[in-house]
């Protein structure tokens, strides 16, 4: 059990560098975008939802639960893209 537990965290710590990856981009569409409220499109949002549903189906996993999952990330990800966005106008 020790060893199926020791890969878990591997596995974590490998999401967690790709969720790093992952923000880096919010922070970069960040700059980007010209106003705040661009920040969220919720037609974007279903399409990766979508997206990680479809792949997921392909790959054996369950595409509920996956959307579910990548629906908070995104949520998440708008989150921190908003605060990104506030720090670029205000410059703090």
């Amino acid at each position: 059990m020790a060893e199926v537990r020791a890969g878990v965290d591997q596995v974590d710590r490998e999401l967690i560098a790709l969720l790093r990856r992952r923000f880096d981009y919010m922070d970069a569409a960040a700059r980007i975008k010209p106003a705040r409220g661009h920040v969220r499109d919720e037609d974007r949002k279903a399409q990766v939802i979508a997206n990680a549903a479809d792949h997921a189906a392909a790959t054996g996993l369950p595409a509920e639960a996956i959307a579910q999952l990548w629906d908070a990330l995104v949520e998440a990800s708008i989150a921190y893209e908003l605060k990104a966005f506030d720090r670029r106008v205000t410059g703090s």
